[in-house]
């Protein structure tokens, strides 16, 4: 049992390592792609990982009736819409500030439980909103609050990247029915492929493109780290520890993202880190942990870049 716990530990921990150094890896990529051509290739490679990983575990078998239809709507939301919101938000959002705006996922599904599904909050769960809402302000504006009154938010990035924060609640509320019936694997292969299919209608339809053969070496080794790692062997590792641990100890491991792609920044983009910053990514942390604490729902990865 030991060694069972330890392997998840470390699988989740591997996870979160390199979904949060994904945003400085799409941020790579860009130099020579664009968002679509990033989305198309990365999920290209994560569909035949996660396929093998399907087949090699004996979970492969076509969906059934309405499935076919569920799995193509969250293919849609969860790949194709969100990681183009992501990629696209990419090109003028700083990877450290897309990594704090992304983490304050978990408060868009506390509100979009409380709006839709008429869940009740408390008041610590409150507060935690309006904490993490104050650290995401913060984050985006870089301290300067009185930006927002001459309605500047960020960049236009920013604004991207809140939406792809939001889009991923909506899909998580959306997944959670077929993660009670079927393996996560299994589901998340048909996600990823649709969602890949989708993105392929984008990127032929997509007009001046640049030739994949102008990639530089960095950009490959960018899309094979976000393909083979960020959506390929992290999504099969993160629902494997999800299998082996509580599912508060491993929904923890998620506030380590963040704080990865921060150090991965500064030292791979030389992204300056200033101290509103810093103060506003503690605040969306702690706001996050108080409306998580009484939460008993399994953690969903968080919204990938």
């Amino acid at each position: 049992m030991e060694n069972t716990q330890r392997s998840a530990i470390l699988k989740a921990l591997f996870s979160v390592t390199v979904w949060g150094a994904s945003f400085v890896a799409t941020k790579v990529a860009l130099v020579d792609a664009a968002p679509i051509t990033v989305v198309w290739l990365r999920f290209a490679m994560g569909v035949v990982i996660l396929g093998l990983a399907v087949k090699l575990r004996g979970q492969f078998s076509l969906p059934q009736g309405r499935d076919w239809g569920y799995f193509a709507l969250l293919g849609f939301l969860g790949i194709t819409f969100h990681q183009w919101l992501q990629s696209t938000g990419l090109v003028t959002a700083q990877a450290t500030t897309t990594g704090w705006i992304v983490a304050s996922t978990p408060i868009f599904m506390a509100l979009l439980g409380f709006i839709v599904l008429r869940e009740r909050l408390t008041w610590i769960q409150t507060t935690g909103i309006i904490l993490a809402t104050i650290g995401v302000l913060l984050v985006v504006t870089k301290g300067n609050l009185s930006a927002l009154t001459r309605g500047r938010f960020g960049t236009p990035g920013d604004i991207l990247i809140l939406v792809s924060a939001v889009n991923w609640a909506v899909f998580s509320a959306l997944s959670r029915s077929g993660l009670k019936r079927l393996p996560a694997t299994h589901m998340m292969f048909y996600i990823m492929s649709f969602g890949w299919l989708f993105s392929s209608l984008l990127y032929f339809a997509a007009p001046n493109l640049k030739p994949l053969s102008e990639i530089s070496w960095n950009g490959w080794l960018a899309l094979s780290f976000l393909g083979v790692f960020c959506s390929g062997l992290a999504y099969i590792f993160w629902y494997d520890a999800l299998q082996a641990l509580p599912v508060a100890q491993t929904g923890a491991f998620l506030y380590i993202e963040p704080i990865i792609t921060v150090i991965v920044a500064a030292v791979i983009l030389n992204e300056r880190l200033l101290l509103a910053t810093i103060l506003g990514g503690i605040t969306i942390l702690i706001g996050v942990w108080l409306v998580n604490r009484t939460k008993s729902a399994a953690p969903h990865p968080q919204a990938k870049a």
